[in-house]
């Protein structure tokens, strides 16, 4: 991330040692990003230049003028408060030093970790940290935007000639603007007292005035009154004040606000306006003008409301697709969740199975269909998953023109010599913030379907472009987006067929041909990411699918090479959580038949005891979905009682609650003996 104004970095000044380096590199896989800076002075520059927080070794500031930094403390704005991370040596804090509690005073916002410190701890204080100056940023924005609408509205006030005014209720202590003032003869710098306005009202006009003050006060309604008044010359003008009763949270009046104008040349007007004959002959003329139109009129009201009855009409029909679908989703979820437990159980078991039977070809056989059939099965929850929008998804940023032009040669295998397939990608795209395997997978779904639509062959057309999604979209965030289009010139879908083309287990294919979770699959996958998957068809013409993106100005991640060696974990002893009897009995077998000692608990509260004995664990690997306590709460309790303990997630479920810990090492359902074993070498070795 750049420096801005906005920027989250963390710039980190350790000049001795590898401080500076660890951390960084502590914080880059946290998934922040980190600038180490050279000495005190380019550490200034960089805050100057904008970030979210700063991590500073206190050995790197003993000696140094620190009033550049605290000049520049004291005078940010209000919305800001800079967080900083001192780095102290063991006894260094606070408590125990009086310089760290001076550098507290002077910088304000600190954060002292005493070295040694576990990593843990400097990625949580971090995170915190940047969270909380992304906080600040937000309010920044509320500010300024408070700011333009005050600025709008007194502009548009000054355009109006119009005043404001505020009567604090009961005490009538009256606040009016100098434009107010003006409207009674007043100058700026001249009080203007409620009282002063009571006795400025021309008497003739006094009663109903009064009338129309004591409609709002008792009854409510708004106060909307023209009057003389009688200025301190003698001079007599007309103003109209329109206002409002404001309550407070009791229900009782708290203030009449409103507006005030001189409308003296208006009523000159209105008083210099031909006589009584003119007007009725006027009056005449415009009811004769009513009565002829009235029945114009009333048609095109009638149609007025025939339209909007239409729209409300749809609009509720639209909701009610929305509700459908998203029961069905959570619905859908729900079984595919369950699913996959009974398919982790299975695949547990036949993993074993085949590492104990004998050597018999035909044994062999069928333990390898039964495992194709529980692979398929676990195939058909994930498209399952995805139409529910819970699917494990590992987002990250693509040169999306790239992944479409590497798919060529397999999209043109799949699609078959009678299928012409044409590229329209132009050059230099914003990334996008995608899962780059389920995209794969979604397109070359797309483009299956394009050409199962056109049975006689033709062609499709895949493009990518740039997409502005502003303010106002029922569906997407504002902002920047990509469009990957797949367009046939196959048989096309009527309007009823297309209604329902993203329903699950819909299907225009022959019995046995799909399954009908294809498009389901494609558009949950979109929603997850952000984004949408719009259809449109014309029978005849054929079928455009767009599947609408997110971008990111984040770079590719590099290729992890930290785990390119394996290195076999040791015999280790692991606390196994699962409500599941059928899981627990198969993965406990699983993991004794590579060498380790489980301990069984059945719940997060039996694992909290176990946790909370003096049983010696090197690992607790958790369900996420269980009843009475999740596996991310469990997780947090464990972080409590025993913070160096590796916990390894696993679970199918990826609709994790708002805030929990993403730094857990998950491991998805359902899961190999090999896929198991790999993640424990990771975790262990």
């Amino acid at each position: 991330m750049k420096p801005g104004r906005s920027s989250e970095r963390a710039v980190i000044l350790a000049p001795t040692g590898r401080d500076s380096a660890v951390a960084a590199a502590l914080i880059r896989e946290a998934g922040f990003y980190a600038q180490p800076c050279e000495d005190f002075l380019s550490l200034l520059e960089e805050i100057k230049g904008g970030a979210g927080v700063a991590v500073i070794a206190d050995e790197a500031i003993k000696t140094v003028d620190l009033r550049g930094l605290g000049n520049w403390l004291h005078d940010q704005p209000s919305w800001s408060d800079f967080p900083i991370v001192l780095l102290t040596r063991q006894g260094g804090g606070p408590e125990r030093n009086p310089d760290a509690a001076r550098l507290g005073q002077l910088l304000g916002n600190v954060t002292f970790i005493e070295r040694p410190f576990h990593p843990t701890t400097l990625i949580s204080i971090v995170g915190s940290a940047v969270r909380a100056r992304r906080r600040q940023y937000q309010t920044r924005a509320i500010l300024e935007d408070l700011g333009d609408s005050q600025g709008l509205l007194q502009t548009a006030l000054d355009a109006g000639r119009l005043g404001t005014l505020e009567l604090h209720l009961p005490e009538l202590r009256l606040e009016v603007s100098d434009t107010t003032k003006a409207c009674f003869g007043r100058r700026p710098d001249q009080s203007f007292t409620f009282s002063e306005l009571q006795a400025a009202v021309h008497p003739d006009d006094r009663e109903q005035r009064q009338q129309a003050l004591d409609a709002t006060l008792m009854a409510g309604a708004d106060y909307n009154v023209e009057y003389r008044n009688i200025w301190p010359d003698g001079s007599v003008h007309w103003v109209e004040t329109r206002a409002r009763m404001v309550r407070g949270p009791d229900g009782k009046p708290k203030t009449l606000v409103g507006v005030s104008v001189d409308i003296t040349a208006r009523k000159s007007a209105d008083i210099d306006r031909d006589n009584l004959l003119e007007q009725l002959t006027a009056e005449r003329s415009a009811l004769a003008e009513l009565t002829a139109t009235l029945e114009q009129r009333v048609e095109e009201r009638s149609n007025d409301l025939m339209k909007e009855v239409a729209a409300r009409e749809k609009a509720q029909d639209q909701l009610r697709q929305a509700q459908k679908m998203e029961t069905i989703g959570q619905l859908t979820g729900g079984v595919a969740h369950d699913f996959n437990n009974l398919l982790m159980a299975v695949m547990g078991n036949l993993d074993l199975l085949r590492k104990r039977m004998p050597d018999d070809p035909r044994l062999k056989r069928l333990v390898d269909g039964a495992m194709q059939g529980a692979e398929r099965g676990a195939s058909l929850t994930q498209r399952l998953l995805a139409f529910a929008r819970q699917q494990d998804l590992k987002a990250v940023a693509v040169d999306l023109g790239a992944l479409v032009r590497g798919m060529s040669d397999l999209l043109e295998r799949s699609l078959g010599p009678r299928v012409a397939l044409h590229l329209d990608i132009p050059d230099n795209l914003p990334r996008a913030q995608i899962d780059p395997n389920q995209l794969e997978l979604a397109i070359l779904n797309l483009a299956i379907n394009a050409r199962d639509a056109m049975q006689d062959g033709g062609s499709i057309d895949i493009k990518v472009k740039k997409h502005r999604v502003s303010k106002g979209d029922p569906i997407l965030k504002p902002g920047d987006y990509l469009k990957v289009s797949i367009i046939d010139n196959g048989a096309g879908m009527s309007p009823e067929t297309l209604k329902k083309a993203i329903e699950p287990f819909f299907s225009t294919k022959p019995l046995g041909k799909g399954t009908g979770l294809g498009l389901s699959m494609v558009h949950g996958l979109a929603v997850q990411l952000g984004g949408t998957l719009d259809l449109s068809s014309v029978v005849g013409k054929g079928t455009t699918a767009t599947l609408v993106l997110p971008v990111t100005d984040r770079k590719p991640e590099a290729a992890d090479t930290a785990n390119v060696m394996r290195h076999a974990a040791r015999s280790a002893v692991i606390l196994f959580v699962d409500d599941d009897p059928l899981i627990a009995m198969s993965t406990t077998e699983m993991l004794e038949d590579l060498g380790h000692r489980v301990i069984p608990a059945n719940s997060g509260r039996h694992a909290l005891e176990i946790l909370k004995s003096d049983e010696p664990l090197d690992l607790m690997m958790t369900d996420h979905m269980m009843p009475g306590m999740t596996g991310i709460e469990l997780a947090a309790y464990s972080r409590e009682m025993r913070p160096s303990l590796p916990i390894l997630l696993a679970t199918g479920y990826a609709d994790l609650p708002e805030g929990a810990q993403v730094d857990l090492p998950r491991l998805a359902k359902p899961y190999h003996q090999d896929q198991l074993r790999d993640r424990l070498d990771q975790l262990l070795g």
